[in-house]
């Protein structure tokens, strides 16, 4: 470790918390070799498969860590290190094969209780039909019998009542696929109507911009108007502006009144 706490302190670490783990394994069997009851035994080799995943993973950060520092360190290092890796591998590859024996073991035992009382009611079954007459075997064969053809009967019946829910869930099925295409046209359609109405709006818009332009213009126009009367109005005499037509003023005429005349 102190070698490579002089290589990387992540590496000095990591060799560190797994070692700690190894320590822990084996304390870890050595208590699950003493126990008796299944159940405790189950109970130990589930915490012992939790180390175990927790050292394989801290050896793959370790491997990572390697990695990453392999073109900074020469050739001499990368092996040391690379034979480290091993070393953690092959340790833990031995304590994955010592779960494996003491879990099928565990399984065998447990096979064996429930196996037990088959066999013994197997002999027992068998010690009663020694003592049975010929017709209290054929009665008992019989009753058997009906028992089979009821379970029989039963399970038709099951298996009837199976095929009409399957065929009813299908029909309900075929019937939400429908519905799901009348909901996809439906979907089509008012995505359709809603382009439609993208474009109409935008048709609107355009005109409006078209209207506002005009009535701008007359505005303008208007405006030029009240102000060239206005000018007009206020100064008759100018010659600059040139007279509107239906606004000048009449023309002076040479009127002579009838007494003059005489």
């Amino acid at each position: 470790m102190a070698a490579l706490s002089g290589i990387s302190e992540e590496l000095a670490q990591l060799d560190g918390q797994v070692a700690d783990i190894f320590r822990a394994l084996s304390n870890g069997f050595q208590k699950l070799e003493k126990m008796k009851d299944s159940n405790r035994q189950s109970r130990q080799l589930e915490e012992l498969t939790d180390k175990m995943r927790d050292c394989k993973r801290l050896i793959k950060e370790f491997d990572r860590e390697v990695k990453d520092m392999e073109y900074s360190n020469d050739a001499a290092t990368n092996r040391m290190l690379n034979e480290k890796k091993q070393s953690m591998v092959k340790e833990l590859n031995s304590y994955v094969a010592l779960k494996k024996q003491y879990a099928s073991n565990l399984d065998n035992k447990r096979a064996d209780l429930f196996q037990a009382p088959e066999e013994s009611s197997r002999d027992d079954n068998s010690l009663f039909a020694s003592s049975m007459t010929n017709q209290q075997l054929m009665d008992n064969g019989n009753h058997m019998m009906d028992e089979t053809d009821q379970a029989i009967e039963r399970s038709k019946k099951v298996v009837h009542e199976t095929v009409n829910v399957g065929t009813e869930t299908a029909a309900a099925l075929k019937a939400q696929t429908e519905q799901m295409g009348r909901i996809v046209n439906e979907l089509d359609s008012i995505h359709f109507s809603i382009k439609k109405a993208s474009q109409l709006v935008k048709e609107i818009g355009r005109q409006v911009a078209t209207d506002r332009c005009i009535m701008a213009l007359l505005f303008l126009i208007v405006v030029g108007v009240i102000a060239v009367i206005i000018v007009k109005l206020v100064n008759p005499n100018n010659k600059d502006i040139r007279d509107i037509p239906g606004l000048a003023p009449p023309a002076a005429t040479n009127r002579k009144l009838l007494w003059n005349s005489n």
